[in-house]
């Protein structure tokens, strides 16, 4: 019986963010590209993802992809500005989301390896450089 009770609650202590009311869609392979990434580094910072854009060209309204799974909404990129992202923003097609950074958190935090810009349906996802700030493991 103690082992049972045991179970469920380790079950129901999950270090991964869940809730299906924000479940996104699914990535869309069918536009990652292979060319070399814009000159927009992402840093994260605690449960903040910070992007600095080095380009001439500003982006509104796009959705930034991390590693291939969670997506968020970007509202604007300036050219030579720059934007953030709070790592709670960012959700999967199941509702799960990515394991933020922070004093409190139960597990690691979960790394930040491939961030892509999608700015419509149909144009090539635009990638980005990433500037790992987590330790190597």
């Amino acid at each position: 019986m103690l082992a049972l009770l045991c179970a469920t609650l380790a079950a129901g202590c999950s270090a991964v963010p869940y809730d299906p009311s924000r479940a996104t869609r699914p990535y869309p392979f069918r536009l990652h590209t292979t060319e070399p990434p814009a000159d927009i580094q992402v840093f994260r910072h605690g449960g903040t993802l910070l992007f600095n854009n080095a380009t001439l060209r500003s982006f509104e309204e796009v959705d930034v992809w991390i590693n291939q799974r969670y997506v968020a909404r970007l509202a604007a990129l300036e050219a030579g500005g720059q934007s953030s992202v709070a790592v709670s923003d960012l959700w999967d097609r199941w509702g799960n989301g990515p394991i933020p950074g922070g004093i409190f958190r139960r597990a690691r935090p979960t790394p930040i390896r491939l961030v892509e810009l999608q700015l419509d349906e149909t144009s090539p996802l635009v990638g980005v450089i990433v500037i790992r700030t987590e330790p190597a493991e």
